[in-house]
């Protein structure tokens, strides 16, 4: 017998306990549905890394955890769609399938390599009506969730979900499902944060062709405008230093390289 000698149960909890600290260090990220599609927000400062993206012409993608590592998924997943869009059917393409083939990649890393990735994944797709969207949850053992009107990743999960399923409601417009977002994303007595901090994307079945849109700059203040809600003799005091807390939306975690904490 090897020295030192670790059993293979030992070996799967301490890689899923790595990959839990690793994701939560990250900034949670909220994936809910709307009235007219699919709503991804997550707090992220920066302009060159995406936590979201378009997959497809109906299909989007948001990722918690290290960057490199679910970019290179993200990459991955777009050339699995454009060659069997390209060789059989655009219809071929669905959220299910892609779903299936990350969790293929994420199961087989977790169980050959030495270090799982540190990442968790949401892959939705909006269809022609809102009992035809889909959102399946990823996590890094390659485990897959088919959710129910809402998803969230990263962070601090458990807690924002909690808050979410507090303010959710099925079919809202577009700025009432962005308040529960933001409620859910933001700690009691925390402040907001604003457009600069915020990426903000949906998939709206209205749109031809592309349903993916990213909202930013005017457009997106108009919403977070809209979806601010009015003052209340029942809000947060502001601290004696004239200011409010500051809003720690989830473990803080900078933008990942490959050498810092996760995004």
């Amino acid at each position: 017998m090897p020295f030192p000698y670790a059993s293979p149960e030992q070996i799967m909890r301490d890689r899923a306990e790595y990959a839990r600290k690793g994701i939560a260090r990250g900034r949670s990220v909220v994936v809910v549905q709307y009235a007219d599609g699919i709503l991804l927000v997550a707090p992220n400062p920066s302009k060159a890394l995406h936590k979201i993206s378009e997959i497809y012409d109906r299909i989007g993608f948001a990722a918690v955890g290290r960057y490199n590592e679910f970019e290179t998924l993200r990459q991955a997943g777009i050339r699995y769609a454009d060659v069997n869009g390209y060789n059989y059917n655009r219809k071929d393409v669905t959220a299910r399938a892609l779903a299936n083939v990350y969790a293929s990649q994420l199961g087989m890393i977790f169980t050959d390599s030495i270090k799982a990735l540190e990442v968790e994944i949401v892959v939705a797709e909006v269809g022609e009506t809102a009992e035809q969207d889909q959102i399946y949850r990823l996590t890094f053992d390659g485990s897959v969730f088919d959710e129910q009107g809402m998803a969230v990743i990263g962070g601090q999960s458990d807690t924002v979900a909690t808050r979410l399923k507090e303010r959710y409601r099925v079919g809202a417009p577009l700025a009432e499902a962005l308040d529960a977002a933001l409620t859910a994303l933001t700690e009691p007595g925390g402040e907001r944060p604003g457009a600069g901090q915020l990426e903000v994307a949906v998939l709206d079945r209205n749109r031809e062709h592309r349903k993916f849109l990213r909202l930013s700059g005017p457009r997106l203040e108009r919403l977070l405008a809209d979806a601010t809600p009015a003052a209340t003799p029942e809000s947060p005091p502001a601290t004696p230093e004239g200011g409010r807390k500051p809003p720690p939306t989830a473990p803080e975690g900078d933008i990942d390289t490959g050498s810092e904490p996760p995004l």
